[in-house]
């Protein structure tokens, strides 16, 4: 993000967790906060420590001089000698125990994670990294992991956040309310908070995305700003998943297509005829770790937990943001040309289009701290014993199944067939809908912006 230009300060929810860090800590231990390229942790942490320090350094591995990289080489087994050359470097001033030092990116230049453990150990400062593709095998196999790191991650912005964003700061404490109550909003602050869930869906939560459109209130720009950010991800592909970057090129640029089905598993065989799950593997974890998917993975047996049933070669693979999946499914098209644009502000989203939705409840379930499943039995000779679910997720040691439907719909069988199943281990039962809240037949109707609350 370019610093400086814009007046919108993004507020992120995830500022209280590093004030929490910094106050329970005191220097015992660096945060690492772990998220997609252009997620907002560059300018997260540039707030937080101009707001919480006396002074900081931020180091961008991305681009470090040579002389920093000098530094970490040949000066870290003197740390006098090393801040003193720093804080010449940058010129500015470190103070015990009220300085920060941030590791930008750190993946590109994994000696300096390994120094974590030193730097703590010495206890001036407080430091913070951040990285991008951190989990990516190439940057982490030379160095031994600190276990001074405690570990966060940082997703894009959510609907709440979104709303601070456009100064809204009212309407999610009464959707929580309604929330927790069961209660419906009503028919007016229901069509209003849909109108705004529309928008988060459409803009996203790539931060540049959402003050590109706070700038102008157009999608165009929005659009060439998602488009940048797509292709920077295919480029970090070929720079970091060398050997087998055609295989994760070729996954990622099928998900539109596969989530467009109606069953949305990733069918390796739209790829090529040959293609096997053996042999893509390391594409989905790659895309995985990077950030860039939510990856659900079909729970074969859920009597016995979801993690110990899950079938890895049945998975699901939903963008990690919903406005890229709207401009990826375009790339190929000039942005007038996208219809998904008018679909969803306009509600017009047809079945095959359904996948908006889907994958933004994707989207807000992981970002609440869900690993991401769901259930999918195929029985060819009873066609009655067919069930698909959605999404599942654990509330307090029970299943919660959860399916996404438009507004109209007139039936949940597949649902139905799951709580008789499953009933021993079964919690509270969801449909994520376009309409207000409603309790009926033992299953609670939230309209799809309430995941976000799962």
């Amino acid at each position: 993000m370019t610093e400086g230009k814009d007046p919108v300060v993004l507020k992120r929810k995830l500022y209280d967790r590093l004030l929490e860090w910094k106050n329970k800590s005191r220097g015992t231990s660096a945060l690492m906060i772990d998220g997609a390229r252009r997620v907002g942790k560059s300018y997260l942490c540039r707030q937080f420590a101009e707001n919480e320090y006396e002074s900081y350094i931020m180091i961008d591995f991305g681009n470090a001089p040579v002389e920093i990289l000098d530094l970490f080489a040949y000066d870290s087994s003197n740390l006098d000698l090393f801040f003193a050359k720093l804080s010449a470097f940058y010129s500015t001033l470190l103070h015990k125990r009220s300085s920060v030092i941030i590791f930008d990116e750190v993946q590109q230049y994994p000696r300096a994670r390994q120094l974590i453990k030193y730097l703590v150990e010495d206890g001036r400062y407080d430091y913070i990294e951040t990285g991008s593709l951190i989990r990516i095998r190439k940057n982490v196999q030379d160095i031994i992991i600190p276990s001074e790191e405690e570990h966060v991650e940082m997703f894009p912005l959510d609907l709440e956040e979104f709303l601070w964003a456009l100064g809204d700061f009212a309407t999610m404490p009464l959707v929580r309310s309604c929330f927790n109550n069961r209660a419906p909003l009503g028919q007016a602050l229901h069509r209003k908070v849909m109108n705004d869930f529309r928008q988060y869906v459409i803009v996203g939560g790539m931060p540049q995305a959402v003050l590109a459109y706070l700038r102008n209130k157009e999608f165009e720009s929005v659009d060439a700003v998602k488009r940048q950010i797509i292709t920077l991800y295919r480029n970090d592909v070929s720079k970091f998943a060398a050997g087998y970057e055609d295989k994760v090129i070729a996954v990622f640029d099928g998900i539109p297509g596969q989530l467009s089905k109606k069953e949305k598993k990733y069918r390796l065989s739209s790829i090529s005829k040959e293609a096997r799950f053996r042999n893509f593997e390391d594409s989905f974890i790659w895309l995985h770790e990077a950030m860039i998917v939510n990856t659900s993975l079909n729970a074969t047996d859920p009597h016995v937990g979801l993690a110990l049933s899950a079938d890895k070669a049945t998975q699901k693979c939903y963008m990690a943001d919903t406005g890229l999946l709207i401009t990826l499914a375009f790339m190929d098209k000039p942005f007038v040309e996208n219809e998904l644009y008018r679909a969803v502000l306009f509600d017009r989203l047809e079945i095959n289009e359904g996948m908006i939705m889907e994958n933004a409840v994707a989207q807000m379930l992981r970002t609440q701290g869900h690993k991401l499943y769901f259930y999918s039995r195929n029985d060819p000779n009873n066609r009655a014993n067919h069930m698909e679910i959605d999404f599942l997720i654990t509330e307090e040691r029970k299943i919660a199944p959860i399916e996404v439907k438009s507004g109209n719909y007139r039936s949940h069988s597949s649902l139905d067939k799951f709580r008789k199943k499953f009933s021993k281990s079964l919690g509270s039962s969801y449909i994520l809908y376009t309409n207000d809240v409603m309790v009926k037949d033992g299953i609670v109707h939230l309209p799809l912006y309430m995941a976000m609350l799962l």
